[in-house]
């Protein structure tokens, strides 16, 4: 594949690092940029030369959602999913749990911005390091239902709720109190603390790493925790049939998206809206 919104590097040996390229957009997550992620990410756990990955992105931020704007034209879904309503949750939520099912591990690196789209990638990325003040939030609940629901399992139930119900952000120290994190870091230690855990674990006989890899993930799905994820995916469906999804998506069409992101947040006075894209 001929990577054109990601950067791919070896920053140490046995550890390859993607970084997210569409800083101008807040590396929203356009079709482009979602296939070309997975992609490098198969790439690596096919290659017996890398033995642990890192996701980070370029810029401000991490990732400011799904692309909401004109940065999908002329490009094609990443990967098949089959049909019927509900198609985009089930699209996304099947495209980000394939890093669940690579065998080696896939480190997320969160600063700024990690919102909706951006929150799900990350969430499923087997660690999960973030600066103190990153901004990890699921804004598109103003306005719909979530496509990927991990709140209730990596925040606990009462703060699930006051997310989904405000569409607030946690910061990265939150959220690794909580569990959503890892650990957190302040953002000027945070590339150097992550590549230090890539070389700690690629240091690991990769066959073990592999299973143990599979045995929290198997552990959580025995919970339902992928089950569950996958039930979610239609209720993000049902929120598409609503009054005010239908509302939301008018303004958009009709005054544009930075406008209609402005008035829906507003009253909440937070997110600066009009510097971004993404937010799905």
């Amino acid at each position: 594949m001929d990577y054109t919104v990601i950067l791919v590097d070896e920053p140490a040996a046995k550890v390859r690092r993607i970084t997210l390229n569409r800083p101008d957009k807040r590396n929203a997550l356009n079709h482009d940029l979602r296939g070309q992620v997975i992609h490098a990410l198969e790439a690596a756990d096919a290659d017996p030369e890398v033995h642990t990955m890192i996701v980070r992105g370029a810029g401000k931020c991490f990732s400011s959602g799904y692309e909401l704007g004109s940065g999908n034209e002329g490009q094609e879904l990443p990967w098949y999913t089959a049909g019927g309503d509900g198609h985009w949750p089930r699209h996304v939520v099947g495209g980000w749990m394939r890093i669940w099912d690579l065998a080696k591990p896939v480190i997320a690196q969160v600063h700024g911005y990690c919102l909706a789209g951006g929150s799900e990638l990350a969430t499923g990325c087997d660690l999960v390091y973030a600066a103190e003040d990153a901004k990890i939030g699921y804004p598109a609940v103003r306005f719909g239902v979530p496509d990927m629901q991990f709140h209730a399992w990596l925040v606990g139930m009462r703060m699930a709720m006051e997310m989904m119900v405000t569409g607030d952000s946690i910061s990265g120290i939150e959220a690794a109190r909580l569990g959503w994190a890892t650990r957190a870091y302040p953002e000027a230690e945070l590339g150097e603390r992550v590549l230090e855990m890539a070389v700690r674990i690629a240091a690991l006989p990769p066959d073990l790493v592999q299973l143990n890899k599979r045995t929290v993930h198997r552990q959580m799905e025995i919970m339902g925790m992928r089950t569950a994820l996958r039930a979610g995916s239609e209720l993000c469906a049902l929120g598409t049939h609503q009054k005010s999804f239908f509302e939301f998506m008018t303004k958009l069409r009709g005054e544009g998206l930075n406008e209609a992101l402005q008035q829906r947040d507003e009253p909440f006075g937070d997110y600066r809206v009009a510097e971004r894209d993404g937010e799905g």
